[in-house]
């Protein structure tokens, strides 16, 4: 039960504006994938945007990414895979299983150096199983610009607050899932959505 404290202490801190918003959003990546990917990879993004909206929320507010949510994230990614490329099953969830495995690598990489230069953990370990969802769910192409929306948007925040007075260089946290899981779904959008609209061909 330990496990699932952070899901459930969150779901208890839910107030009726935060859970319009968080429905506002569901509604509208789920209507989103449906309509920009009509099929069945649409009807999966859409599970897997209610599950990256999830786990923003969760971790905005506990500093911390559920494995449960991060685990059926990465089930759906294989799912998704290899609905993608049926005749070459195999190959495709290779192909996935790779791309979040050197991505997580990467990161997990980023948190030791970081922590050797800086003496604190500025990664944290749910960050990198969420980069390993982002490898499974994105092209290699696209992951790169996945990151940098991801690490802008968070940069973007981090310098408001501190215009705002809201806190030191030095303490100031970021759950930078709160970026990243969003950056990951739209990621996979603007990679899925030119399958079905001849129009967005030319982002390929």
């Amino acid at each position: 039960m330990r496990r699932l404290a952070p899901i459930s202490q969150t779901l208890e801190s839910i107030s009726p504006a935060d859970g319009i918003t968080i429905f506002a959003a569901w509604f509208s990546c789920i209507a989103a994938s449906l309509f920009l990917v009509p099929n069945v990879q649409g009807v999966v993004g859409g599970s897997f945007a209610v599950l990256m909206i999830a786990i923003a929320f969760v971790d905005a507010r506990r500093f911390i990414i559920p494995n449960e949510l991060t685990a059926a994230a990465l089930a759906l990614g294989f799912l998704h895979a290899a609905i993608q490329d049926f005749d070459s099953i195999v190959e495709a969830l290779a192909n996935a299983a790779l791309r979040g495995a050197i991505l997580a690598f990467a990161f997990l990489m980023l948190r030791i150096l970081y922590r050797r230069l800086r003496g604190r953990d500025g990664i944290g370990l749910g960050d990198i199983k969420l980069a390993g969802v982002a490898g499974v769910w994105v092209d290699w192409w696209l992951l790169p610009a996945v990151i940098e929306v991801a690490a802008l948007a968070a940069l973007a925040v981090y310098a408001v607050r501190y215009l705002l007075g809201r806190g030191s260089v030095r303490l100031m946290r970021l759950p930078f899932g709160l970026f990243l899981a969003p950056a990951i779904w739209l990621g996979w959008l603007i990679g899925s959505a030119p399958l079905s609209i001849p129009s967005l061909a030319f982002l390929q």
